[in-house]
């Protein structure tokens, strides 16, 4: 009995704990970390059109893109509150909007004078920790996905592994600001970025380049692990379980194929147009985990392949058209140009249907 009284004193204690954690994380909470990340989109446009940063496609392209991601993670964290893929997604926008908000402080005061700004060496400080902090609730939303839960208790050594080395990236991203602060020889570029003069100097502002390379590529093995874990997730699963994956695949297929894939490969319009199909990520982590119109996902993807399938053709039908009137017709180019169009645009429907 002296034993057993120990005992029941510790359960009340774990159950208050227990109960405390999940009134915090509640749909209040949600709702106002929400509001918060909102507020930091605004300051973020306030500061950047005071650095003179403020242009059309970085006001509309990055703040939707982020509001998005944190509205999927209000709406996730306020319908499933113990669900933590949707606190991850708002954290993920909080700290990469206040890295942002960070480097365009900091611009103010070391670039354009304003010298009366308060707390500018804590700014420059927490812009790369929270940049480079940011991406790893990203990440592990994809090991979580769809209920936050680890299948295998293995994973919490891969987890505790991928902790550290997240920290020591944000020490090494951190270091080069807090030895310029310390050394009041702190510059920055226009847009907030820390600009290394050279006279900074030691082992941590300075990391060998053997050891940066070899945390990176133990980074990037985890994350295809959290990748492989969902792809072998998938060939288990059955039923509705099937179909959240399917969601989570296409959402990534095509922000990474066309958000990461052709934003990079391309430039101008056509690169700001591919960076928006990134919100197709957390679009679909939202779709999968409340389950709205999760059946509709094979339509879906037959008709993103057919749609794809079919630009691809056009297009080809068109330059090779354009190529062949100019090059070997020696037809006007603005004739030419035009026949192409009208050819492309006959052969749409047709080529749609046998598709």
């Amino acid at each position: 009995m002296g034993e057993a009284q120990p005992a029941l004193r510790q359960a009340p204690v774990a159950h208050a704990v227990t109960v405390r954690r999940f009134r915090l994380a509640s749909p209040v909470t949600a709702v106002v970390l929400g509001v918060l990340v909102l507020v930091e989109i605004t300051v973020c446009g306030v500061l950047a059109a005071l650095a003179h940063q403020l242009s059309w496609s970085a006001f509309v392209g990055g703040p939707t893109g982020v509001a998005i991601f944190a509205g999927v993670g209000v709406l996730v964290a306020y319908r499933q509150p113990r669900n933590p893929v949707g606190w991850l997604l708002v954290l993920f926008s909080l700290l990469i909007t206040l890295g942002v908000a960070c480097e365009f402080y900091s611009a103010l005061y070391y670039r354009l004078g304003y010298r009366g700004l308060p707390l500018v060496p804590a700014a420059v400080v927490l812009a790369p920790a929270a940049g480079t902090l940011a991406f790893v609730p990203l990440t592990l939303v994809v090991l979580l996905f769809p209920d936050g839960q680890l299948a295998w208790r293995r994973w919490r050594w891969v987890l505790w592994t991928y902790a550290g080395l997240s920290a020591y990236l944000v020490a090494a991203a951190t270091a080069p600001a807090v030895a310029a602060v310390a050394s009041h020889d702190v510059h920055v570029d226009s847009s907030g970025y820390l600009i290394d003069t050279g006279q900074l100097s030691g082992w941590l502002v300075h990391p060998p380049s053997w050891l940066n390379t070899g945390v990176n590529l133990a980074i990037g093995v985890i994350w295809v692990s959290f990748v492989g874990h969902q792809v072998l997730a998938w060939r288990h699963a059955a039923g509705e379980r099937r179909q959240q994956l399917k969601w989570l695949a296409f959402g990534a297929a095509i922000a990474l194929g066309l958000g990461v894939g052709v934003g990079a490969a391309a430039s101008g319009i056509v690169s700001s147009i591919a960076s928006y199909t990134l919100i197709a990520l957390p679009i679909s982590i939202g779709i999968g985990i409340l389950k709205y119109r999760l059946y509709d996902i094979d339509r879906i993807i037959s008709r993103t392949l057919a749609y794809a399938i079919l630009t691809g053709l056009l297009v080809g039908v068109y330059a090779g058209l354009v190529l062949l009137a100019t090059q070997v017709l020696t037809i006007k180019s603005p004739v030419a140009v035009a026949a192409a169009t009208l050819a492309a645009a006959a052969l749409f429907n047709p080529l749609r249907h046998r598709i």
